[in-house]
């Protein structure tokens, strides 16, 4: 007899999880996280930087295949 009434606790907490906006504190999640803030610099752009270089002068030419083998 009780079944009925705890599924539908079940079904209205599975609407609330699907359909609500969450109001989610982001910024609190980030600082949680450890996750640095986005007006520090990238690393990946220091690395971009630094092998710019190497991708223009070794980067892919038209002769190569697309599945990565040569000649």
């Amino acid at each position: 007899m009780g079944r009925g009434r705890a599924k539908a606790k079940q079904v209205k907490v599975a609407r609330q999880l699907k359909y609500n906006s969450g109001g989610t504190d982001l910024d609190r999640l980030k600082s949680e996280l450890g996750v640095p803030d986005s007006t520090e610099t990238d690393p990946y752009d220091e690395l971009a930087d630094k092998y710019a270089d190497y991708a223009e002068e070794y980067g892919s030419s038209e002769d190569d295949r697309k599945d990565g083998t040569s000649g």
